[in-house]
């Protein structure tokens, strides 16, 4: 079947839509099979990971804090993302079915991109949390309740849904240069730079949201840490920063895992030429291993999630 065959399009007045797009994926790399089963490896291991981390917090009363309402919605967030993403990837590529209907790419483009923007104003949230505790630890209670927290969380999806409301502007355009997509999945930048019209607005919306999902969170974060260490210079001991410090690590791994990466491919797209294929493997692993990573950071980093594991295990050796 000729990707480019002029039968795949459905003309509506001026507006051209393919009736399917072809997801290009990894082209000339051999056993590229092995790749794509590596990132199922990795959605199981999130899928697991994630859904335990949920499941801890909704059950144990313990952890009906704010703290981890904020945890709660990152693990949501993470099971949303990876889901929209690795088991399309797995049905496109390992069972040959690289065709898919406008549509669905639409529906896919909206879905991952609204769970990967939330990601990110989550960590935000949380770096809200830890500033109020360590800065103002004597109004912690008062500022950051249960109820503030769940109604941040709650604007962050709305915000979210309106943000990504925006992609709306893609159905705008004549997709007629091709149908094939120079990705791994559906992709804002390569599906709206497939225009024969003017792409003008969408390119904007691309750089806004870039700006907002990466480089605004990423500015509120260093600046709710600034505060942090001028808050720890005040206290007089080591001992009493590093315990203040120490409750900030999985926050700041977590912010490491999944800005660095996606950082180092923006310089690297800037300053050399990535080649499609190079492209596809380093953003599909930036996309793909933060929601595997972060159950892992917070069961190794979190006393109370570290002691109710060990509190049911230890239940369940104890002979009947």
């Amino acid at each position: 079947m000729n990707a480019n065959d002029a039968s795949l399009f459905n003309v509506n007045v001026s507006i051209v839509h393919p009736e399917y797009f072809f997801i290009a994926g990894l082209t000339g790399v051999p056993y590229s099979n092995y790749y794509y089963i590596f990132l199922f490896c990795t959605y199981i291991i999130a899928v697991i990971g994630n859904c335990t981390v949920l499941l801890i917090i909704a059950f144990d009363r313990s952890l009906h804090s704010p703290k981890y309402i904020g945890v709660f919605n990152l693990a949501l967030a993470d099971f949303g993302e990876t889901t929209a993403l690795i088991p399309n990837m797995m049905r496109t590529f390992l069972f040959e079915s690289q065709y898919i209907s406008y549509n669905a790419c639409l529906a896919n483009m909206f879905l991952f991109f609204f769970f990967n923007t939330t990601q990110s104003f989550t960590l935000v949230v949380l770096a809200y949390d830890r500033f109020v505790a360590i800065c103002l630890p004597l109004r912690y209670h008062t500022i950051v309740t249960n109820t503030v927290m769940s109604l941040i969380c709650s604007a962050v999806w709305a915000f979210n849904a309106f943000l990504m409301a925006s992609m709306y502007f893609i159905s705008r355009l004549s997709l007629c240069k091709s149908n094939v997509i120079q990705s791994f999945f559906c992709d804002h930048g390569p599906v709206f730079r497939l225009a024969c019209n003017d792409n003008s607005i969408n390119s904007v919306i691309a750089n806004l949201n870039t700006g907002l999902y990466l480089i605004a969170p990423l500015i509120l974060i260093l600046l709710s840490y600034l505060g942090i260490l001028l808050a720890l210079s005040k206290i007089t001991t080591w001992e009493g920063r590093l315990k203040a410090l120490k409750t900030c690590v999985s926050h700041l791994l977590l912010v490491a895992s999944l800005f660095l990466p996606i950082i180092c491919i923006y310089l690297t797209a800037i300053t050399t030429y990535l080649s499609p294929n190079a492209r596809i493997i380093s953003v599909s692993l930036a996309y793909a291993t933060p929601p595997m990573l972060n159950p892992i950071i917070y069961v190794l980093n979190t006393a109370e999630i570290k002691l109710l594991i060990r509190k049911v295990f230890k239940n369940r050796s104890v002979p009947i």
